[in-house]
């Protein structure tokens, strides 16, 4: 027996059978207990080997997506923000946006969910395998303007335009100089009605014109983003400040 097991573990190894080479045994085991057939038995393997590398897969592409932590839509308390259209943005987690090439774009003061929302938005679009990068506007400008210096614009243009998904956050928390505002109406240019993007920011629309130096450009970019976009303006209370206030009054009453 110990030789069989050694030939059906070198075997796995060779075949790169990870999940099965550690399960086959208890699995094994189970199938003896239940007087499984051979079938059955092969396919509790089979399937603890294809969760294995669905989960792989997935935390895979969370990794190279480089959220700032994993926050899925389920935990988001659309009670705090009841002016939200949960219903809407439940349905758009089906991610047909995707398939459309639209945009979401959420508008709102800090610490009102925008980050949270993109997201988690983001997290669906890793769990049905596609390629997606989240990336503050910040180092998104310094990325272009570094390939910019380097002469090679076009190469990096073109690798965040193969994204399924790119997710902007906070633009307009740095100001952008023209040459970036350039750069970047290059980029939403390039993705328009080719891929599907989200986008957070502080400010509404009529005030763009203070995070763009040139109104024609703040109002080409402007135009291509809306254009296919559903569009959210969050206008409840601070999830920081909520949470601030709930371990003070936890320390007033201990």
């Amino acid at each position: 027996m110990a030789e069989l097991h050694g030939q059906l573990e070198e075997h796995l190894r060779s075949l790169k059978l990870k999940a099965m080479l550690a399960t086959y045994r208890s699995f094994s085991e189970r199938a003896a207990k239940s007087k499984l057939s051979y079938e059955e038995y092969l396919a509790l393997l089979l399937e603890e080997e294809v969760r294995a590398r669905t989960d792989q897969t997935l935390q895979k592409k969370i990794n190279q997506a480089k959220f700032p932590y994993v926050k899925p839509l389920e935990s988001f308390d659309f009670s705090f923000q009841p002016d939200l259209p949960e219903k809407e943005l439940l349905r758009l987690s089906s991610l047909e946006f995707l398939e459309t090439k639209e945009n979401l774009i959420f508008l709102g003061p800090p610490g009102v969910g925008k980050t949270h929302l993109a997201v988690s938005f983001g997290l669906k679009a890793c769990m049905l395998k596609h390629r997606v990068l989240f990336v503050t506007a910040r180092d998104l400008l310094d990325d272009l303007m570094l390939a910019v210096k380097q002469g090679a614009l076009t190469g990096k243009l073109m690798s965040y335009s193969r994204l399924s998904l790119l997710v902007i956050d906070e633009l307009g928390y740095v100001p952008v100089t023209k040459e970036q505002a350039n750069v970047f109406f290059q980029l939403v240019s390039m993705r328009y009605e080719k891929g599907a993007m989200i986008l957070t920011s502080n400010y509404g629309f009529e005030d763009w014109g203070q995070i763009f130096p040139d109104p024609v450009v703040a109002s080409a970019i402007l135009d291509r983003l809306v254009h296919h976009a559903k569009i959210f303006f969050i206008r409840g209370s601070s999830y920081r400040l909520k949470d601030k206030l709930k371990k003070a009054e936890r320390r007033k009453t201990a």
